[in-house]
């Protein structure tokens, strides 16, 4: 009977052994390995009409660690001045850290990194680069308009490029277009923070009896992040 008690007694203490093993298996807290990295910021700042951008450290922003295949975070911790961050007490297993790039329309975009844990060794994760700008996830559509300046006859008197004509522009299939812009000394305008889709840009010629007429072109925007051009420069006639 004494024998029996031991055997299931020892089998108990086996099963409580491998409940103990198996809840500190896996990914998650509750080990001796480390996670650090540092976090940039690139900004995309508004009235830029060449794209430029500024990179910089990412102070003061969230940072998120995925444990394993979770479809969650699992923790996560802020950036200090220096955009370093850092998890500590992390069990050997594949971790996945991201920060959060904010587009123009305010929608939020996860920039991932992922990793392998030791037990009792530091990983640096790469150097992760989050966007953010009025400018980011768009583009900008240039061209140049050359100005024929007639009398009251038709008859050309001077040219040269439009400074101050104004140009509209529409998104194909709307009715309206929905922002305008004047061009400039060397005839160049431009509209910017545009996403991708098919556009018609035009603007208003005149002939000799003052009637105006319309000068347009389409183009399509495959991409954000890109200076489109009009390969064929606009075209009017005006009344000085």
């Amino acid at each position: 009977m004494k024998s029996i008690k031991r055997i299931t007694r020892l089998f108990l203490l086996v099963l409580l052994s491998a409940a103990a093993v198996s809840c500190n298996t896996g990914e998650g807290p509750g080990g001796t390995g480390s996670i650090e990295g540092t976090v940039y910021k690139v900004l995309h700042p508004d009235d830029n009409y060449n794209l430029e951008t500024d990179t910089v450290l990412a102070a003061k922003e969230d940072v998120f660690l995925v444990y394993g295949t979770q479809d969650f975070y699992g923790d996560d911790e802020e950036t200090d001045h220096t955009g370093f961050y850092r998890f500590d007490y992390l069990r050997p297993g594949t971790y996945t850290v991201y920060a959060y790039s904010s587009l123009a329309g305010g929608e939020r975009v996860a920039v991932p990194q992922t990793v392998e844990v030791q037990r009792g060794k530091t990983t640096t994760v790469p150097d992760i680069y989050i966007h953010d700008g009025k400018a980011y996830g768009t583009s900008i559509v240039k061209g140049r308009v050359w100005a024929y300046y007639i009398d009251k006859n038709g008859n050309v008197i001077s040219q040269g490029w439009a400074y101050g004509q104004r140009m509209y522009i529409q998104r194909q299939g709307e009715d309206y277009s929905f922002d305008d812009v004047r061009v400039g000394l060397d005839g160049v305008f431009a509209f910017q923070k545009l996403s991708p889709g098919n556009y018609t840009v035009f603007t208003f010629g005149e002939d000799e009896d003052e009637v105006p007429y319309v000068v347009s072109k389409t183009i399509s925007i495959p991409e954000t992040d890109q200076i489109f051009w009009f390969p064929d420069t606009f075209k009017v006639n005006v009344k000085p």
